[in-house]
């Protein structure tokens, strides 16, 4: 889908009203110029605000939160006041929107115990009710599209007998994207891109391709909550999407709409 792009964000990227009001903006005059977007946001900071002022202790391993019944019913709760947030400053900045959550669009499966390596020691995680894309009903989200309803889906899903899960932004975004098709899938986030030093923004790397990831994750160079990242970018690349872009929401600048104009911004990841 040429004129498609499918963008995520979560809050450490994009926070309160007036980061939000610009990223609005910029969907604003893409739609102008004849594009449709579809976006998909989290709130991993506004959810764990929440857990911790209920007196929950929020947990992760590689950046995907562990989620039991009660975590479960924080983000749910937290992601559709968001998502209804999101939804009025799009509508305030002249963009139709709808707000959904995932299971709207796609259907999930809960992610199976993850092995994780610490200080050498090898043990199994069992996330919880933590689930993975399984597949995506795009006629769902073109009708919107046909319709010039931009779809903004927070990241619940449900699976085949109906029970709801928790879903990485991440995840989600991929599994949507590679569903749907893109001209590209932008994820936004907090930093500039991929860099090989973490404390330094000037050694962001411009583009990277899916081979080069892996011996990043190697080295360790990418950990922690970048890899869920990444990982989006390769299901939604090896799904179809032809381009796969990192970007930095704190950027002044009109981060999307340059893209278009062909000004470099982020890190692009390819096959």
């Amino acid at each position: 889908m040429e004129d498609i792009y499918v963008l995520k964000f979560g809050g450490n990227a994009i926070r309160g009203r007036d980061d939000m009001l610009r990223l609005s903006r910029e969907i604003a005059e893409l739609i102008r110029q004849g594009d449709r977007i579809v976006l998909v946001h989290g709130g991993g900071p506004e959810i764990s605000e929440e857990m911790e002022r209920r007196g929950m202790t929020p947990t992760k391993v590689h950046g995907v939160r562990v989620t039991d019944a009660d975590s479960l019913e924080v983000a749910e709760t937290v992601l559709r006041r968001l998502n209804a947030e999101v939804v009025g400053c799009l509508e305030e900045s002249g963009v139709r929107a709808l707000g959904i959550p995932g299971y709207f669009c796609t259907v999930c499966v809960r992610k199976p115990p993850m092995r994780v390596e610490e200080d050498g020691v090898e043990r199994e995680v069992d996330l919880g009710l933590v689930g993975e894309v399984s597949g995506t009903d795009p006629q769902c989200l073109l009708d919107l599209l046909d319709q010039g309803i931009t779809p903004v889906i927070y990241p619940i899903g449900k699976d085949a007998e109906g029970r709801m899960l928790n879903v990485n932004a991440d995840t989600m975004v991929a599994g949507v994207a590679a569903g749907i098709g893109c001209r590209e899938m932008i994820t936004i986030t907090d930093v500039p891109g991929i860099m090989l030093d973490v404390n330094n923004s000037g050694s962001k790397v411009d583009s990277l391709t899916l081979a080069e990831v892996d011996g990043l994750i190697a080295d360790g160079t990418i950990s922690g909550g970048m890899i869920p990242k990444v990982e989006a970018c390769r299901k939604a690349l090896l799904a179809g999407v032809s381009v796969v872009r990192m970007v930095n929401g704190k950027d002044p600048r009109s981060i999307i709409t340059d893209i278009k104009k062909g000004v470099p911004h982020g890190t692009v990841i390819t096959k």
